[in-house]
Order: structure tokens, then sequence, then C-alpha cells
């Protein structure tokens, strides 16, 4: 029998582990890691937290000396995406995208790079990680590349999630398009497609943010970023820019469609105007001639003549036949 027993762990800490060269696993609890790190042997620790408390946050500052800064910065959340150097370790803040109940939700990652530690903080709405982290684990040749490994993973993560949700998106736009070329005015359609660009124009934000974050951290990483590690940054940040363009292109798909629904609205009403326009016109004639025998002069010859009211009839009949023949040419009618 085994003497080996489960970590004990806090509930906001989801994963505390420590890889060894070959990049076998062993969970080990949080007191353990100043054990693993007392053993220069090429082994690393990977924590992962969803909004941990202060108590959490300070045992680890204790144990990898990290900066008084950046553990205010992932206790309070709500910061924009930086990449921020302390000392021989490396803070950096994305924000992450999840849909739910049709919107978008917004969340932030925050991770802590130092030369054999990586933590990683969630905040909010954001998917886990542990995918990620099987599939890293299953390949031993990149689990060797040291806790930066472990940060191309997670920022992967956070990017391919961009894709599935625009794709979405636009199923949901191509859904709505029967409706915005409805000849009737639908409000809901226009509060749809609103409220889909709206989404959008706030994920833009986060993607954007993220070519900056990725960017920055190919160019400046430093020795905790290998080279080879870099190379597959580089590979994110290209899907990200690729994100970034679909994000944008559907903006304007939406945009378009907002436009071209108003301007059919426009017209469809513009055709009724015109219809009432026509028959006021028709109206209006027989009544204009009928309104001359209102008037109290004396001498009006017509109204002794004994063909007259049929003679007015008819001229009124013609009139209005006329009229009605010139507003049907025209598309009045």
């Amino acid at each position: 029998m085994s003497d080996e027993r489960a970590p004990r762990l806090p509930p906001s800490v989801i994963n505390c582990a420590a890889y060894d060269r070959a990049g076998r696993r062993r969970d080990i609890d949080l007191e353990a890691i100043s054990d693993v790190l007392a053993v220069d042997d090429g082994s690393f620790v990977w924590i992962g937290l969803y909004e941990p408390d202060e108590g959490v946050l300070e045992k680890l500052q204790e144990e990898f000396g990290l900066h008084d800064l950046a553990i205010e910065d992932a206790h309070k959340a709500h910061q924009r995406p930086k990449l921020e150097a302390y000392g021989d370790s490396l803070f950096l803040v994305a924000h992450t995208v999840q849909v739910v109940g049709e919107r978008i939700r917004h969340g932030e990652t925050h991770a802590f790079l130092g030369p054999r530690y990586l933590v990683t903080v969630r905040h909010g709405h954001s998917l886990s990680y542990a995918p990620a982290r099987t599939r890293l684990e299953r390949d031993p040749t990149l689990m060797a590349l040291g806790p930066a490994s472990g940060l191309y993973a997670v920022l992967d993560a956070i990017v391919d999630n961009y894709l599935p949700i625009v794709d979405e998106f636009s199923a949901t736009l191509q859904a709505l398009e029967q409706d915005v070329f409805s000849e009737t005015y639908r409000r809901g359609t226009i509060r749809r497609l609103y409220d889909l660009k709206r989404e959008l124009t706030h994920m833009r934000v986060a993607v954007t943010s993220m070519q900056d974050v990725l960017s920055q951290l190919v160019r400046t990483g430093g020795a905790l970023v290998s080279g080879d590690v870099r190379l597959y940054l580089r590979d994110v940040l290209d899907h990200s820019v690729r994100a970034a363009d679909a994000v944008d292109l559907l903006r304007d798909m939406l945009g378009t469609a907002l436009g071209v629904n108003q301007a059919l609205v426009t017209l469809a009403q513009g055709e009724v105007v015109k219809r009432l326009a026509g028959w006021a016109a028709l109206l209006a004639a027989p009544t204009l001639i009928a309104s001359w025998y209102g008037m109290n002069f004396v001498h009006m010859p017509e109204l002794h003549g004994r063909w007259s009211y049929p003679v007015l009839v008819g001229a009124v009949v013609l009139v209005v036949a006329l009229l009605y023949s010139y507003l049907r040419k025209v598309r009045w009618l």
C-alpha cells in the first residue's frame, strides 16, 4: 500500500504540481513548493488559481518572492492587459472571453513567470486551463522547455477560444439575414444586430490587447522565454491577428446589415407614403371640382344647362381616370 496522500489545497487552488526535467507530474501541497525549488534539478512548479483570497496570494508571494505590486494587481483584478518585469520574473495580464447566454462575458488571467515556476490566476468568466495543461503534459519535448511552455499553452488556449465565438456570432448573423431583408420592420432584429455589434466591439478590445501583449512577450521575453518557446508564441500571435481580422470583418458586416435594414425600412415607408399621396390626389381632384359649386355666385351659366350635370360627372370621371393612369405609370399606386 502506498504512503502517498493527496495534497490538501485551498478551494481557490485548482492545480499545484511539480514537473521534473522529463515532464513527469507530481501533485504537491503549497508548503512543499519551497522544497521543490530548493533542489536545482531542472524541475519547475505550475500552480493554477481561480479568484484566490489574500491568504493564498501571500503564501505564494512568500514561496516565490513575488513583487508586492504584482500581487496587488493579481488580487484586485480589473487590470489592463500588460507585460511587466519584476526582477527575474514576468507578470502578464490577458483578457479572456466566454459566451454565456448569447452574451460575451469577460474575464482576466494573470500569470507569474519565473525561472522555475508558473502561476496562473483566473478572474471572472474564463474557461479552465486543465485541457491545455493535459495537452502539454502529453508532449515531453515541449514540457522540457520549462515553465515558459506552460505560459504558451495558457495563451494559446485563450486565443483559440476567440475564433469559435466569432464563428458563433457569424452563424447568428446569417440566421438574421432573412429578417434583415424583410419588407416589414422588426424592432427585435435591429436590437439583436446592435447587441451583436456591441459585443464584438468589446471583444475586439480583448483581442487587440492580446496582440500587444504577445508581441511584447516575443520581443522582450528575456532569458525566461527561450528561442524555442518564442517560435510557439509567434504562432499564437499569428492566430490572434487572424482572430482580430475576423472580428473586424464581422463588425463591418454587422454595420452593413444595420445600414441595409434601415435603408429597406425607409424605402418601404417611402412606398407607403407615395401610395397614400396618390390616393389623396385622386380624392383631391373631384373634391376641387365639386367645391366650385359650393360658392354663392349668381351668374353660373352651367347651373341652368340641361346637360350640365352629366357633363360635369363625365369630366370628373375623366380627370380621375387620367390621373389614376398616370400614377400607376409612375408606380405611385
